[in-house]
């Protein structure tokens, strides 16, 4: 799913948004590698940044 264009790049996508159990996606900021959490379920989403046992955020490698 790598495309230059795109600021962020979904790795981890499960569940379906049309049933209770909700949408979960885990997208990476290209430009920083911080690595965020989005939570879909019926009318409601959420988005935040995931953190280590520290609260820092968690970022992955960054290909250029």
């Amino acid at each position: 799913m790598k495309n230059k264009d795109n600021r962020f790049e979904i790795v981890l996508q499960e569940g379906n948004s049309l049933k209770s159990e909700g949408f979960r996606q885990i997208l990476v900021d290209r430009e920083t590698g911080v690595n965020y959490i989005v939570l879909k379920s019926g009318y409601g989403l959420g988005i935040t940044p995931m953190l280590d046992k520290d609260g820092k955020p968690i970022v992955t490698g960054i290909d250029d």
